[in-house]
């Protein structure tokens, strides 16, 4: 079993630009690392979970390559209506073993057979990931690099996708974000939740729980004023948990949670969809 922290970019509000970087498109899934000995793979998750139990026709797709190979990349559903990657369909994938299918977009290869990359320069793993994976075939994909980060985020602006991720082409693949090598920038996320209720803390009101597709969203607590809470406190609270969800949320166990009788719709931003589905930075717009 494989034990190290994935390299994770740092979260910023304006790309790096220069020579010395490139860019690449954030793909909008779950983070994969697969490793790959003669035909028998192993997938994680950004927290080395294990996922071949989600992902089996990547295993399958993954097992008739030959070789020995540590990949890094972004396990991504498609919209075919939107033609982009959709978190929700895929996070509903994995819960639900539907048949959408899954691709694996690979941006990083940190080991050839014996050999460990880890040390070389990304733009040297880049060009050998490309050189060894150029016959590789559907569901097994290669990001592209690019030099203009500023064209590449106008690019993601017009077309809605999620973000630029800039990488240090002279940068070693570093454990987590103990570096100034790799870099993200991302749309702010604006949709409609579904408020089903309002979590007390010391008798008042302290956030509300969000719903998005008929799952957990996360918390919301920015945008709330005392004329807002006035009106919540009088809406009528007479459900329970399993009105909303299946099981409790891990978040809410043990929460002081009035579960609203009817729910109702709001607009909300936020920086991103985290691993666990929920919103990052949530507030309230309209």
């Amino acid at each position: 079993m494989l034990k190290f922290i994935p390299m994770s970019p740092i979260l910023v509000n304006e790309l790096p630009n220069g020579k010395e970087w490139g860019h690449q498109l954030k793909w909008d899934g779950y983070r994969l690392i697969a490793w790959i000995k003669d035909g028998v793979v192993e997938l994680y998750s950004k927290k080395m979970l294990s996922l071949n139990s989600k992902f089996p026709e990547l295993v399958q797709a993954l097992s008739e390559l030959k070789g020995t190979f540590l990949l890094d990349g972004e396990a991504v559903i498609l919209d075919p209506k939107t033609n982009r990657p959709s978190f929700q369909m895929l996070q509903n994938r994995t819960k639900t073993k539907g048949d959408n299918s899954v691709q694996y977009i690979i941006f990083d290869m940190l080991q050839l057979g014996v050999d460990d990359l880890r040390q070389l320069p990304f733009n040297e793993r880049h060009k050998r990931l490309h050189n060894i994976a150029k016959d590789w075939k559907e569901p097994l994909f290669l990001t592209d690099l690019f030099e203009d980060g500023e064209a590449l985020w106008n690019w993601v602006k017009t077309n809605d996708w999620e973000g630029v991720v800039s990488k240090r082409l002279s940068s070693p693949y570093r454990e987590g974000k103990r570096h100034q090598d790799w870099y993200k920038r991302k749309k702010s996320i604006r949709l409609e939740v579904e408020i089903v209720g309002v979590l007390m803390k010391m008798g008042s009101i302290s956030s509300l729980i969000m719903r998005r597709e008929g799952l957990y969203f996360g918390r919301n607590s920015a945008g709330l004023n005392r004329e807002i809470k006035a009106l919540l406190a009088k809406m009528p609270a007479e459900k329970i948990a399993t009105d909303y969800f299946n099981t409790l949320p891990e978040a809410l166990k043990g929460q002081d949670i009035r579960w609203l009788t009817e729910t109702f719709t709001v607009e909300v931003t936020g920086t991103e969809i985290t691993d666990a589905g929920t919103l990052r930075h949530p507030q309230i717009v309209g």
